[in-house]
């Protein structure tokens, strides 16, 4: 029962998914790998290319990571279960 409402919202996250995956978002990621590429360059450093890089990364990828968390079930359990009794004794 837990988790089954919250059906009004669902535009809104298609909404930012859109954005997210779509051009907007992938302008706003390009963006900040070229920010992050520039601050790199005056700061002599590549770590700011890379946070720049995996903050690009992270916006995109973001929709799907939520969704994978929030959207998780254990439909494998019943497969794994044959597994699980072996690993009781901590080898």
């Amino acid at each position: 029962m837990a988790g089954t409402g919250g059906t009004e919202f669902d535009d809104v996250w298609d909404t930012l998914v859109d954005w997210t995956q779509g051009t907007l978002g992938r302008i706003i990621a390009i963006a900040i790998i070229i920010v992050g590429g520039c601050i790199g360059v005056v700061r002599q450093s590549l770590m700011t290319f890379a946070v720049g890089l995996a903050m690009g990364m992270g916006l995109y990828n973001a929709p799907t990571i939520i969704e994978s968390i929030m959207g998780s079930t254990l439909e494998h359990l019943p497969a794994a279960s044959g597994v699980l009794p072996g690993l009781g004794n901590g080898l």
